[in-house]
């Protein structure tokens, strides 16, 4: 079956609302930069890859979507995390993320429709290959910024997007508009950064000729005045010029309102000033549990939830709260000053359903059942894959949680309590055993550094596995409750 290549203004996925926070290394618990994302995709699967370097052939090319961008390959790609979204109806070019080998991850949201996509329609060759390439030849998160920046120079973009671009020292977002019209800039390193589906960059710093915080394509502001998108209060004064308004297209739908509003009530434990922030400085830092439980909200407790106790349930409503329906993995990047012990904390579809699993950098092999493909074989087929990718199998880590979605879409309200205290306790007993197995890695690492990677991979196996039989588990014990409900309004003999 032929892929059709859509972004995520199309009617089948206009659902799709991704989620991204982004804490600067002094805003964090960890003295490091924290990156957050919910990735929601409708009618996908997840998949896992862990690539290894590879040198490439002399006036080796490359070619992604339909062609229409073909890429020179450099000599040798570096290895990197993949976490791919697989769909055998629609072509993904904006869901994957990625962690490569140096500690640089790239995550995206969409901000469609831009207006830019209005006057360009056909602009811009490439899309999936930022992140890839960023992955593939970048060891710091500026360097993965200026490469995407290249990129889009020279072919152009054909989507309306940000990028968070982050390593442990500097978080970067970088939002493009379709064609060839860029803004970067940085996390502040006291502040905290969340984004919906919109732009987020507002004010410009012109001035900012050594990029310390900020890149932007030479015509940013021209391009806007003559589309009627900007007119300064003051002739040749562009001090200002907002980026976000005079790009964003009709995005202010009722979920991003939503999903802003209720990131930021929860981040600043109070109502938001205004709808144009970028990021903020809070009167507390930020750790990955809290960024578990922003990236699992519902809006619960606030007065846009709308959930009357979860009888209605909190995955089925128009507006989409931050953790929704389509959201297909979630995942918090806890980096550390060894690549190998960046950690990947995961779930499988939903949080609210599924446990973040630990998943250090530094493992040789994937977790037995999360994935059917090598990396190879998984690149080469991404954007034509097979409709069996998508067919129901138990075999497969994937559609046991899928299976676990299925049963709480029935009874949400019934299924929520016991499915939350259990991953309280599961993910309580990872977090306590966390710093002794990055004690022992560093140990074994300073004797045999085989060694020290293969105890990584058989202690991230284990965990992967011990979820996997969690959801096996707690499939059985919601099926024997409601069996249990259903028996008492049996009739007797």
């Amino acid at each position: 079956m032929g892929n059709k290549h859509v972004d995520h203004v199309d009617e089948k996925v206009e659902r799709s609302n991704c989620s991204t926070i982004i804490v600067g290394k002094n805003a964090s618990t960890t003295g490091k930069v924290l990156v957050g994302h919910n990735e929601d995709d409708p009618q996908v699967v997840v998949l896992p890859y862990i690539v290894p370097r590879i040198k490439h052939e002399k006036n080796e090319m490359i070619v992604l979507e339909d062609g229409r961008a073909v890429i020179p390959q450099v000599e040798e790609t570096y290895a990197y995390y993949w976490s791919e979204m697989r769909a055998s109806t629609w072509a993904v070019s904006f869901s994957d993320g990625f962690v490569n080998e140096w500690g640089v991850a790239v995550v995206s949201n969409s901000c469609n429709p831009c207006k830019e996509s209005e006057v360009n329609p056909q602009d811009g060759k490439i899309g999936y290959g930022i992140r890839r390439l960023i992955a593939e030849r970048t060891k710091t998160a500026r360097e993965g910024v200026e490469l995407a920046i290249s990129l889009i120079e020279e072919y152009g973009y054909f989507s309306c997007r940000s990028y968070a671009i982050c390593d442990k020292n500097e978080g970067w977002v970088l939002q493009i508009s379709k064609g060839k019209h860029y803004v970067a800039k940085r996390v502040p390193d006291d502040e905290v950064f969340y984004i919906p589906n919109w732009y987020t960059i507002h004010n410009i710093d012109f001035s900012d000729k050594d990029h310390k915080n900020y890149y932007f394509s030479e015509d940013i502001v021209s391009f806007a005045m003559e589309n009627g998108w900007y007119t300064p209060a003051k002739k040749d004064d562009y001090s200002d010029f907002d980026f976000a308004v005079a790009y964003n297209g009709d995005n202010n739908k009722p979920y991003n309102i939503y999903r802003a509003r209720n990131a930021w009530r929860f981040l600043l434990g109070g109502e938001p000033k205004d709808d144009k922030i970028f990021s903020v400085k809070l009167d507390k830092k930020i750790g990955p549990a809290d960024i578990k439980k922003l990236l699992r909200h519902h809006f619960e407790g606030t007065p846009d939830d709308f959930t009357d106790g979860y009888k209605i349930n909190p995955h089925c409503h128009y507006y989409f709260p931050i953790c929704n329906d389509t959201t297909t993995e979630s995942c918090v990047i806890v980096f550390d000053d060894d690549p190998a012990l960046n950690c990947i904390w995961r779930t499988t579809l939903e949080g609210c359903i599924s446990p973040y699993v630990p998943w250090f950098y530094g493992i040789s092999k994937v977790p037995e059942g999360y994935n059917w493909y090598t990396p190879m074989a998984g690149q080469a087929n991404h954007f034509h894959a097979p409709d069996s990718d998508l067919a129901y199998n138990p075999g497969y880590a994937f559609w046991t949680f899928k299976t676990l979605k299925y049963l709480t879409d029935f009874d949400y309200k019934r299924t929520h309590d016991p499915i939350s205290s259990s991953i309280e306790k599961l993910e309580e007993k990872w977090d306590n055993e966390h710093d002794a197995i990055k004690k022992a890695y560093k140990e074994l690492k300073a004797e045999n550094e085989i060694a020290a990677s293969e105890f990584l991979t058989a202690y991230t196996c284990l965990q992967a596995e011990n979820a996997w039989n969690w959801a096996k588990n707690m499939i059985q014990q919601l099926g024997d409750d409601k069996a249990a409900e259903n028996s008492k309004y049996t009739p007797e003999g």
